[in-house]
């Protein structure tokens, strides 16, 4: 019997900074563990204002410094997400109220959390948006990325 791969989508307001991020980095890990047949993963935003554009220039640019290659192009988070992700982890509490208000049912809602609830610390409160900030913020982005993504590979692991 084949083992059920577990579905993880990341999601932040339009998919072009945070959740590429946190998806290519998530990649990156589960790669070097050598677990990527184990999941699914993808990225989406809450809006629809970027759909089809590749990630902002800058983070990409942050990334690729950090070695992490973006090539995922923006979309909007669908109803079908709802039912096929089995963990849809948003970036703020913004996201996670407009992704709970987006849900159905209860066992939908218990699908969602937000990215910093994986931190090993508890010392962010959320990953914010770099979008109308300067460098120092999209480099601030990836270091909570990196820090909770270790975190949460090891809780969807056990």
């Amino acid at each position: 019997m084949e083992n059920k791969k577990i579905k993880v989508l990341f999601v932040c307001l339009g998919n072009i900074c945070r959740s590429p991020a946190a998806e290519v980095i998530f990649l990156k890990k589960i790669a070097n563990r050598g677990i990527t047949d184990k999941f699914i993963v993808d990225s989406a935003g809450l809006n629809g204002y970027h759909n089809g554009e590749p990630a902002d220039s800058r983070m990409r640019s942050h990334a690729k410094r950090r070695g992490y290659e973006i090539n995922s192009r923006s979309r909007k988070i669908s109803r079908a997400d709802f039912e096929f992700f089995d963990h849809i982890i948003g970036m703020d509490n913004s996201n996670i109220s407009i992704l709970k208000s987006l849900t159905c049912n209860n066992e939908e809602i218990c699908k969602i959390s937000k990215m910093t609830d994986h931190s090993p610390n508890n010392q962010y409160d959320s990953v914010p948006d770099p979008y109308y900030g300067g460098s120092d913020g999209f480099e601030n982005v990836l270091d909570i990325l990196e820090e909770c993504t270790d975190s949460l590979i090891n809780n969807l692991e056990s």
